[in-house]
């Protein structure tokens, strides 16, 4: 069974900082870019960050880039999403997807495998 899991997710006042993890179980990451997906209530899901499976490349959406870093340890089988500056607006549920070929897009429905999603909280 093929499956990701997240975590690093909770509460953060505004400027703060967290770092999301994405761990994959039941096989290899290295094959796969991921995306990090988030969805605020009665909002849209929206791409925030992709990262390419050499690690060598990565896409943010508008709203994230220069307080957002995507990284990646095929070793560990896991992808990081770093993020600092935090704002209200950036509370919603975070989920990470796998998509093959190894082809970075915001477009959820080319994804294969996703997990759960961890909760975070941007609240004084």
């Amino acid at each position: 069974q093929l499956y990701l899991v997240e975590s690093g997710g909770g509460l953060v006042q505004p400027g703060g900082s967290l770092r999301l993890s994405c761990a994959a179980s039941g096989f290899n990451l290295d094959d796969y870019a991921i995306g990090w997906f988030r969805q605020a209530p009665y909002k849209v899901r929206e791409g925030v960050a992709c990262i390419y499976s050499s690690g060598n490349s990565a896409l943010y959406t508008d709203s994230v880039k220069g307080r957002v870093t995507v990284s990646r340890d095929n070793a560990k089988n896991t992808v990081y999403l770093q993020m600092s500056s935090l704002k209200p607006e950036d509370t919603a549920v975070y989920t990470c997807a796998a998509v093959t070929p190894d082809d970075c897009t915001f477009d959820y429905m080319e994804y294969d495998v996703w997990g759960q999603g961890t909760q975070v909280t941007v609240s004084s």
